[in-house]
């Protein structure tokens, strides 16, 4: 089975650096749409700036005010799980 990571490192609300970063889905500078192999991570604030995205390494930092970072769970992750409720 294939062990999935991800982290989050926050410094001062000023820089986030994330791992296991699959792809971005969009991104301004108010909020940064990510998708990880854990989930999709929702990052809002102020004068959000992507300034490292390295998909080889999975790698990403954001630069600006932090003031919220939430996960949900991917689309793709749902739409299966709905599947599977409809066939039990």
């Amino acid at each position: 089975m294939d062990e999935k990571k991800s982290n989050i490192m926050i410094e001062n609300r000023e820089k986030i650096n994330l791992t296991g970063v699959v792809d971005i889905h969009s991104f301004d500078d108010e909020l940064v749409l990510v998708e990880t192999n854990l989930g999709i991570i929702t990052v809002k604030g102020i004068n959000l700036k992507i300034n490292k995205l390295n998909l080889d390494s999975n790698e990403l930092s954001v630069e600006g005010k932090v003031n919220s970072l939430s996960y949900s769970e991917n689309v793709e992750q749902k739409k299966s799980n709905m599947i599977g409720k409809l066939f039990k």
